[in-house]
């Protein structure tokens, strides 16, 4: 379905929460120390400044720097130094969505490259690259009446990937399946040789990031949510300043592990802004999926309303469409991702 169709029901039911709690810019306050709530406008590493010891230790290493005219080499390898990173890493927009501008880099070259086109006076945050092959995206939200940390949503993520078989190259196996043919278009931006022939049975994983518009894949992980691993997301989201609701998203190495609580490495964190992405695993109905959506919707505004209660003051719908419009300039000045 286009996604303007599916965000039709969305907007109707914010509009009627917006009527109910008597702002439709509520959401704002839900995280009142990040900007905008985590709604949209907000940096990546404004949810990392404030972490704890308990938060920091389940992060991956990383850093920020402002890229401006006559950047040096010297002030990267400072910058990375103090972050522990070498090479891979992963470079990023501080001011991201969508995994837009996400690059893994690999040499001092490539790095130099993508701040070269990367857009002066704004913020890169260069990160380690997490190899583990297991990534989810958990979604967090404190009960605002008895303060209570839940889950209340998890996805996994499958990273677009072909499957050889000894015969096609990868450009055939993309242009054959359906979800990986989204990718033909980034040819350039490849890691692979499009004319490489794998092995039978050998997977191609084609892009670093596993947003569904480059072709991944999300599918409904709720089995996994265990009192283990609630304990471990409160403990981490309560080692944040003020934060109440959004979506952790994290690799870990198994399953297991996952459910189990442990291992786990956050590679970003979202906040009021944060889309319910289980809800969009294809084997989902749409009428079920649409009323986990709709539910992570109300459980923001109660959450939300609570803070308004506290004394925060939503932003005013004009600042908020303000915030949207520079995220969606730079978005479009960002080298590509891969």
């Amino acid at each position: 379905m286009p996604k303007w169709v599916i965000c039709i029901p969305l907007v109707v039911q914010w509009l009627w929460l917006g009527l109910r709690h008597g702002s439709l810019s509520l959401p704002t306050v839900a995280n009142p120390r990040i900007t905008a709530g985590g709604m949209v406008g907000e940096g990546k590493l404004e949810y990392f400044v404030g972490m704890g010891p308990v938060a920091r230790a389940a992060t991956a290493r990383h850093c920020g720097l402002r890229v401006e005219e006559g950047l040096s080499r010297e002030t990267i390898e400072t910058c990375m130094r103090c972050a522990g990173l070498g090479f891979p890493l992963v470079a990023k927009p501080d001011l991201g969505l969508c995994g837009h501008g996400v690059r893994r880099i690999d040499s001092w070259d490539e790095l130099q490259l993508y701040i070269e086109h990367f857009p002066r006076g704004e913020t890169v945050v260069l990160q380690e690259y997490l190899p583990q092959e297991g990534e989810a995206g958990i979604f967090y939200a404190r009960d605002p009446d008895s303060g209570e940390g839940r889950l209340i949503g998890l996805a996994l993520r499958e990273f677009p990937r072909v499957t050889g078989d000894g015969v096609r190259n990868i450009g055939d196996l993309v242009s054959a399946d359906g979800r990986a043919r989204r990718v033909a278009s980034r040819w350039h931006q490849w890691t692979h040789d499009p004319n490489h022939v794998p092995t039978a049975g050998e997977v191609v994983r084609l892009s670093t990031i596993g947003s569904t518009r480059v072709g991944g894949l999300y599918r409904d992980g709720q089995h996994l949510i265990t009192p283990e691993l609630t304990r471990a997301i409160d403990g981490i989201a309560r080692d944040m300043p003020d934060f109440h609701f959004g979506r952790f998203d994290v690799r870990f190495e198994s399953t297991r592990e996952l459910a189990a609580g442990r291992g786990l490495r956050i590679m970003e964190v979202n906040g009021a802004g944060s889309e319910a992405i289980q809800a969009w695993d294809p084997r989902t109905p749409l009428l079920r999926g649409f009323a986990i959506i709709f539910a992570k919707q109300r459980v923001l505004f109660d959450i939300a309303a609570a803070r308004r209660r506290e004394g925060w003051r939503p932003l005013a719908l004009i600042a908020l469409a303000r915030l949207n419009v520079r995220q969606q300039r730079l978005i479009a000045r960002y080298p590509a991702s891969n």
